[in-house]
């Protein structure tokens, strides 16, 4: 399984910066996870193998270019741009974003070929499939409602916990797992604001290390969604943790397991 965490902003060079604004994950170069910047990062030949978008929750960090991924690919689209996301959030979606009001409500359109956008209902703890992979989207702790996923391919098993807090059900799911190949989870403010992670979700890395005390299997593990502001010491806090195998994730960078 190849993991790719798409970069939010590109330098001068055309380098991917190492700030994190928007999330978005490519899984096999084919499956998207969050579309915070799906529709800016990618080159052409890329966005055309990907109809598949899951969505984790509707921050706007994690929805953003949605909108603009789909219009792009309007006209050559020969099977729907499928977005799976559990009812509440098909239902923010269709309210907040596809409303007739900020974008055009894709899901009633046709670009003649076929219906340009579909949704696909996600229920907790139901196992799905997509391609080659099955998931299984996990409520986890968030301030709206979250799933964090847990991926498999053959014998490889990934998770990604999207935003959240401390929270206890996606440990227990990965705990009756044989075996974790990696874990992707969220750090995204530094220990002096954990009162402000506490209140929205989120953890910081002295809280992520007492997350990590509920998983069972040793494993290599990413730290991702950091917040830019609070990088460089959120950095210096990790490693002081004394985690050997924690380590954040780069942008732009392919994974692979």
């Amino acid at each position: 399984m190849k993991i790719k965490l798409l970069p939010s902003t590109f330098d001068e060079h055309g380098h991917p910066c190492v700030e994190q604004r928007l999330s978005c994950y490519l899984v096999d170069d084919t499956i998207a996870i969050d579309a915070g910047s799906l529709g800016l990062a990618l080159a052409p030949h890329e966005r055309t193998a990907i109809r598949d978008v899951i969505i984790t929750h509707t921050h706007i960090d994690h929805i953003a270019s949605l909108p603009i991924f789909i219009d792009d690919s309007f006209e050559y689209l020969e099977q729907p741009v499928r977005v799976y996301a559990t009812a509440e959030n098909i239902q923010r979606l269709e309210d907040d974003i596809f409303n007739w009001h900020t974008y055009p409500r894709f899901s009633e359109l046709s670009n003649g070929h076929c219906r340009v956008m579909e949704y696909v209902t996600l229920r907790p703890n139901e196992t799905f499939s997509i391609k080659h992979l099955t998931i299984t989207p996990i409520p986890v702790h968030h301030a709206v409602p979250t799933v964090g996923l847990l991926l498999t391919s053959n014998d490889t098993h990934v998770a990604y916990s999207a935003d959240t807090g401390a929270t206890d059900e996606f440990w227990r799911v990965l705990n009756r797992l044989p075996h974790l190949d990696a874990l992707l989870i969220e750090c995204s403010f530094p220990n002096a604001l954990s009162k402000l992670a506490i209140d929205s979700g989120h953890l910081t890395p002295a809280l992520l290390d007492t997350e990590l005390e509920k998983l069972d299997h040793l494993t290599s593990i990413y730290a991702v969604h950091i917040k830019p502001s609070y990088r460089d010491v959120i950095m210096r806090e990790i490693a002081a943790c004394g985690r050997t195998n924690l380590r954040i994730a780069e942008p732009g960078l392919t994974y692979e397991w």
